[in-house]
């Protein structure tokens, strides 16, 4: 029988992804000793205080165990945090070292929304493909440049770490480590009992553009509030280094260190953006926004639109839209 740590950090983090990870593995387990007549994982909570107190303490979680009383595990599931991330990186450098030392011993390791921030504390991410909330997103990036962070994806695999996008989706990712630590049968039986949908692949059509603008270059910042102001015209990128008298290559190495995107992917969304919102809320066809956004070519719009939300903007609209209801 394999171990399972599912871990209770120190410090107010979500308490939703420790309960649902137990539940969902928890069932997955009595499932397979009806089928089998045995189990596949001894489960336990495990962290560095006796009991851990959430929303004030209005809800509180008492682990089986301390992490030093864990030998060894085979699977390690790190659930969300708060939005303190460097408080929660430092209430939680035992946790962190421990995670290294059963990474090195073989676990594999499962961080939900953003706990990804505890595992990449621990340098295990280094090199790695990770996803975390995308509202997360600018935050990690600058607090763990090694990473390779994919915020458009809900799951990344790589080489027994795992990691996923955010909020309730980290059911998905649970549903995923079941069919790889159980089987299919059993994952579907889950994603039946508790209504996840499965294979979900992407977050992408959840994110919200907001701008990086958390940053010191003046300069680029101005330019953003420009482009923010004016998508819907044709907006050349020479036109925008000319007008704010910056060299055309310098312009965009500025603009792609401070907010993390060229300024032609930055255009493009804000005008998605701005095309979500009309989308979801306006009787108007996809025709008119396209062109309202500053597109005349259909087949391109669709293209842009689909690569930053995972899915056409006719599909976009038939899932967001209340007035179609």
């Amino acid at each position: 029988m394999k171990h399972l740590t599912i871990i209770v950090p120190e410090g107010e983090n979500n308490l939703s992804s420790i309960v649902g990870t137990y539940k969902l593995f928890s069932r997955a387990n009595a499932y397979w000793k009806e089928k089998h007549n045995e189990l596949v994982f001894e489960i336990q909570l495990a962290g560095i205080s006796k009991q851990v107190d959430f929303y004030e303490g209005l809800f509180s979680v008492k682990p089986h165990t301390s992490i030093s009383d864990i030998l060894k595990t085979d699977l390690i599931i790190i659930p969300s945090l708060n939005h303190n991330y460097p408080k929660a990186i430092l209430l939680n450098e035992e946790l962190i070292s421990w995670l290294l030392k059963h990474r090195k011993e073989g676990a594999e390791i499962a961080s939900i929304c953003t706990g990804a921030f505890l595992l990449a504390a621990s340098g295990i991410l280094d090199g790695k493909s990770c996803s975390t909330h995308w509202s997360a997103a600018e935050d990690f990036g600058k607090l763990f440049p090694k990473v390779k962070l994919q915020t458009d994806h809900l799951i990344t695999d790589e080489g027994g770490i795992y990691t996923n996008g955010g909020a309730y989706s980290f059911l998905n990712l649970i549903i995923y480590l079941i069919e790889k630590h159980f089987d299919r049968q059993t994952a579907i039986y889950c994603s039946k009992v508790f209504q996840i949908e499965p294979d979900r692949k992407s977050q992408s059509a959840f994110s919200i553009f907001r701008g990086q603008k958390n940053h010191e270059d003046e300069v680029v910042k101005e330019v953003q509030n420009y482009i923010e102001q004016n998508f819907r015209e044709k907006i050349s990128i020479e036109e925008l280094s000319s007008r704010f008298s910056v060299g055309r290559r310098n312009f965009d190495r500025r603009f792609i260190k401070a907010t993390g995107n060229s300024p032609i992917e930055y255009i493009q969304r804000v005008k998605v953006e701005s095309a979500k919102k009309s989308l979801e809320v306006s009787r108007k066809t996809v025709s008119e926004i396209m062109y309202e956004v500053g597109y005349s070519d259909q087949k391109a719009f669709r293209e842009v639109f689909r690569r930053f939300t995972g899915m056409s903007p006719v599909e976009y609209k038939g899932r967001y839209n209340k007035n179609l209801l």
